[in-house]
């Protein structure tokens, strides 16, 4: 029974170490970021499909948003701990030590940055600005003012972009345009997800709403609303470009009405029942607006 114990207290120190560096690097997270790239890619891409260079866009991509994960957690650790959703972090838990992190962050960014420079100057430029915009200007903003939901859409919206420049080598108007699409789409996501976390974060220090109004404004709401609107003419631009069809310019545009609908209905409710449908709602909204592009171009 003893030889038992001491034989599987490795293999559950193993496991816990694997789980420590899947929320290190919110996996979850980081896959999502890897889809956004890889299908932009896609989309963009002419001709047969590059599967290895598909492939050393999703590694270099999951290694930089890894990277500018941990750096978050690191410089977060004080904070998290005072949050119920983040306390269990490795490094705010303890489990992990500061040095193992940014070591690890490090790593990652090299070998990240050096994968995505493969493809040309533009990729590596967006990857690097995404990592240092998303870790030191984001990440401490978020305890000054509401306006780093701003400055951290840039870097959330920067995996389309970086597809696309990995697949024509240069900036285009449908990388700036899905560009944009993740861009606006942060807003109402963000908005929704700050309203129901509002106390958790207010107790960690993190102005992510503004304070004189708290839970009780409207002005976010309308905010959250008016986004989804933005979303519109957006929504348009790859079948304007000549990228994709009518078939998919309907289908996105039937999401981003759908968008605006939960938006409006958060922003003359206002409670929890419509942020949860908001947030929900907006989970679905990239990944099935970047699969009807790219269906429709083939």
């Amino acid at each position: 029974m003893q030889t038992k114990v001491i034989a599987s207290k490795p293999i559950s120190l193993a496991w816990q170490k694997v789980q420590d560096y899947k929320m290190l690097v919110k996996f979850r997270l980081s896959m999502t970021v890897v889809f956004s790239s890889v299908m932009a890619y896609l989309i963009a891409a002419a001709g047969p499909v590059n599967w290895v260079a598909l492939a050393i866009l999703a590694g270099g991509g999951f290694l930089v948003t890894g990277a500018a994960n941990a750096l978050n957690q690191v410089l977060e650790k004080d904070y998290d701990r005072l949050m119920k959703r983040t306390a269990n972090r490795p490094v705010a838990a303890g489990r992990m030590k500061m040095s193992e992190a940014v070591m690890s962050a490090g790593l990652m960014s090299l070998f990240g940055i050096t994968l995505l420079a493969l493809f040309n100057p533009w990729t590596a430029f967006f990857g690097t600005f995404a990592l240092v915009s998303y870790a030191f200007l984001y990440t401490p903003m978020k305890r000054l003012s509401p306006s780093a939901v701003v400055v951290g859409a840039v870097p959330g919206a920067l995996p389309t972009l970086i597809g696309c420049v990995a697949a024509q080598g240069e900036l285009t108007l449908l990388g700036l345009s899905l560009f944009a699409l993740q861009f606006f789409w942060q807003f109402p996501h963000f908005w929704s997800i700050g309203w129901l976390g509002y106390e958790d974060y207010a107790r960690a220090g993190y102005r992510l709403m503004p304070e004189l109004e708290g839970r009780r404004g409207s002005s976010i709401r309308l905010q959250a609303f008016l986004y989804t609107l933005f979303l519109l003419p957006v929504a348009a631009a790859p079948f304007l470009l000549g990228v994709a069809g009518a078939a998919s310019l309907l289908v996105v545009l039937g999401l981003t009405l759908g968008y605006a609908w939960f938006g409006w209905n958060f922003y003359k409710a206002g409670n929890r029942k419509t942020a949860l449908r908001l947030m929900f709602y907006s989970f679905l909204y990239i990944p099935v607006s970047l699969i009807a592009f790219f269906a429709d171009k083939l």
